[in-house]
């Protein structure tokens, strides 16, 4: 059987049983939707890199999490084209050179319940997501006893991270940990560092004259703990479980997982 990009997203929709949001980034970003699918690549931010590589293993749509263009709401992408920005311009004309289709694929996984960003990251991280709370969006987990010291070394090494940094006594015990991935706010982040219980919450990204400085004062109290992995790192292997549930959702669709690799670490 074959598909064309745009029974692919119809296909999935249906199969994600998400209700839909009024306003979403999820769709195409750019391509023919028209056009037949050869090979599916599934990625978390889909850089000139990782285009190469989805060309290279034969695929013509790029399942990315995050934008193309470097706007999560897409704004950017019209001003880019205004000033003949040469990144832009660049990355497009491979797009359009080889026939990419790239699709988005952000709220609907997160709108899952579980949220399928969490749960890729549990799965990776050898946790499982507490399913009472999953169920209401929130993520956090029991864990075997460990310090926050050993459990940003977790982190790290579970998740690929080259920037995983902490904040919080090293040597407090941690029984139970809070997960919000990728970028959701101050709001989320000081919420779960407040949760009862919550010994240490493990974030992708946060601006550091908030969610660090209040993680720090809360260390300050009471040792609390914070692990910051970096965006990609965090959501990298719940689109790994995106790859694995597309690929039994169309087995007959070649689908492949591509990382993308983190920040340089300077020597």
């Amino acid at each position: 059987m074959t598909w064309t990009v745009a029974e692919l997203v119809a296909r999935t929709a249906t199969a994600l049983d998400v209700p839909a949001r009024p306003t979403t980034v999820d769709g195409l970003d750019a391509g023919d939707p028209e056009a037949v699918v050869r090979g599916v690549a599934v990625t978390t931010l889909a850089t000139l890199g990782v285009l190469e590589r989805a060309v290279a293993v034969g695929a013509n749509v790029v399942v990315t999490h995050e934008p193309l263009f470097y706007d999560h709401l897409g704004a950017a992408t019209a001003q880019l084209a205004h000033e003949g920005d040469p990144v832009h311009a660049a990355k497009a004309a491979f797009v359009r050179e080889h026939g990419l289709a790239v699709w988005r694929m952000h709220d609907a996984w997160h709108d899952r319940r579980p949220d399928g960003i969490d749960a890729g990251t549990a799965r990776a991280l050898g946790w499982t997501l507490d399913p009472e709370a999953a169920a209401r969006g929130v993520a956090w987990c029991d864990v075997r006893p460990t310090t926050v010291r050993e459990l940003a070394r977790h982190v790290a090494a579970a998740l690929g991270s080259t920037q995983t940094r902490f904040a919080g006594d090293p040597h407090r015990t941690v029984r139970r940990v809070g997960l919000d991935l990728g970028f959701r706010g101050f709001a989320r982040h000081r919420s779960l560092l407040r949760t009862a219980g919550v010994d240490a919450v493990v974030v992708g990204e946060a601006h550091e004259w908030e969610t660090a400085s209040y993680a720090a004062d809360l260390a300050h109290l009471d040792g609390t703990g914070l692990v910051v992995a970096g965006h990609v790192p965090s959501e990298q292997a719940g689109m790994s479980l995106f790859a694995d549930w597309l690929h039994a959702t169309v087995p007959e669709v070649p689908v492949t997982f591509l990382s993308t690799p983190d920040l340089l670490v300077a020597a």
